[in-house]
């Protein structure tokens, strides 16, 4: 029998999820998509109890393209897009460490699980994850797939997964839009150089 989970993502308007391409500063719109991911993070953990509120200095409960857009530029100087963009695992935890600290808040504890592990224990990670109802920030590199074109070197959030019998399906969601893909195909990227996952604790 196979197993599926997904969580419950919050919605701006009709989008899971903010959206990159609404950030109007032109190098949040070409490259804020570690910060985007970040901001995605925060407001469903803010929306999830009274220990992780102030993760979002706006209304969780009362979502806004807007407030989002705020939001991005206040998470903007601790991850700020760069030359190389955010591309290292511990580039992200540092800069969300740093957001932490600004707002006095140390609920959370981040490790990075790198892509180049072996596929079964990734694919645990993001399980196990998932299962604890929080979503995953992923990293992929470049990949040679061209279905994954759009996700050559980008933050986004893992929000469900479903197991089959040879594969592990999972949603990915950014730009505003949920999508399916194999799991495999994404680990599979057929280069040396990978991305990795954060993996998420509460302390």
């Amino acid at each position: 029998m196979t197993k599926k989970k997904i969580l419950d993502y919050f919605t701006i308007g009709n989008a899971p999820g903010g959206n990159q391409d609404w950030l109007p500063e032109w190098d949040m719109n070409m490259g804020g998509c570690a910060a985007v991911t970040a901001c995605d993070t925060c407001i469903y953990l803010a929306r999830s109890g009274d220990k992780f509120r102030s993760l979002y200095p706006f209304n969780p409960e009362n979502l806004s393209r807007q407030d989002f857009i705020n939001f991005a530029s206040v998470m903007k100087p601790f991850l700020r897009p760069r030359y190389h963009g955010v591309d290292l695992l511990e580039t992200y935890i540092c800069g969300f460490y740093d957001y932490l600290q600004k707002i006095h808040n140390s609920a959370l504890i981040f490790e990075g699980v790198s892509g180049n592990v072996d596929y079964e224990n990734f694919a645990e990670a993001v399980i196990n994850q998932i299962d604890r109802n929080l979503p995953v920030p992923f990293l992929l590199l470049n990949h040679q797939d061209k279905i994954l074109d759009d996700f050559e070197w980008h933050w986004f959030n893992l929000a469900g997964y479903e197991e089959l019998d040879d594969d592990l399906n999972v949603l990915t969601v950014t730009y505003g839009e949920y999508q399916w893909f194999s799991f495999k195909k994404i680990y599979d990227t057929k280069y040396e150089r990978k991305g990795g996952l954060i993996r998420i604790f509460e302390r």
